[in-house]
């Protein structure tokens, strides 16, 4: 089905001085104009589009894809204010309003904001909001555990990272399970951990680093029991040394007492780690 506000691909119907026209179904016609028409386009070539609102609230067709389409999320700056809102860059001449009303504090140029894209049922304008949480966690999430996911990181919070799954769903990457830097708004990809009863879902970033972690973790808090509660091994410790003592790479150790350390199991010292009670 075609609609405004989302990426397309139409037939050329019609050649004209100024553009050629494309077959929108029922929005019927629509002008995409010259200086977005590929070279040598012609009638009965299929051309990929997204469809917006022009100036004059006409619908128009470019070539040109913006960052995000209705009914997902992007992480977009303001260039402008105006008499009813704020205006974003998406990747398109036209900028993105973001109205006053759906704005959570008042929005600054040239910083950026979370947003969700969406089209005005008053109007059919496309339009941006903040308040992302009415977009979100309004189906039964439908997703199994280990199942691949796109992310954008949307905040932190006392345990860790909250993310926008599939522009869908609210999930939380916990601290003691991440080991990168990560931004607010920044893409990547995920994995499900898990959903829980209670709806809400957990996360990982990549498939089966938990598992693995968690092996090398017990052999260390094991390790530390035998031997009375402390080992000088840490980060600064000869990787061949980490390895004849615990069987894992210095790699492997490093990302295991930095969760083991957020976890408030051991502490990490000059002269080694320890566990705690």
């Amino acid at each position: 089905m075609v609609q405004i506000g989302k990426k397309c691909t139409l037939d050329v119907v019609k050649q004209v001085d100024f553009g050629v026209y494309l077959n929108a179904h029922d929005l019927g016609q629509v002008l995409l104009p010259n200086k977005v028409v590929p070279n040598g386009c012609q009638v009965g070539d299929k051309v990929d589009v997204f469809l917006y609102l022009d100036s004059e609230d006409m619908v128009i067709a470019t070539t040109k894809m913006p960052q995000a389409q209705v009914g997902e999320f992007a992480y977009l700056k303001a260039v402008a204010t105006g008499p009813y809102g704020a205006f974003l860059d998406w990747g398109l001449e036209k900028d993105l309003l973001l109205p006053f009303s759906e704005q959570l504090r008042e929005v600054e140029v040239g910083r950026s904001y979370l947003v969700h894209i969406y089209r005005n049922s008053a109007d059919e304008r496309i339009v941006a909001s903040t308040k992302l949480d009415k977009f979100l966690d309004l189906t039964p999430p439908p997703y199994k555990n280990g199942q691949e996911v796109s992310l954008i990181i949307g905040g932190r919070t006392d345990l860790g990272y909250k993310a926008i799954i599939d522009h869908s769903h609210w999930g939380v990457i916990y601290n003691n399970e991440v080991f990168r830097t990560l931004k607010f708004g920044q893409r990547l990809k995920g994995f499900i951990k898990r959903v829980r009863t209670d709806d809400k879902i957990d996360l990982i970033l990549q498939r089966g680093v938990k598992q693995e972690l968690d092996k090398h973790a017990t052999s260390i808090i094991f390790k530390l029991k035998q031997a009375g509660g402390f080992l000088p091994l840490n980060d600064k410790t000869d990787a061949d040394i980490i390895y004849a003592q615990l069987g894992m790479s210095k790699k492997a150790f490093k990302k295991s007492i930095g969760g083991l350390y957020k976890g408030k199991q051991i502490s990490i010292d000059v002269d080694g780690i320890r566990l705690l009670d």
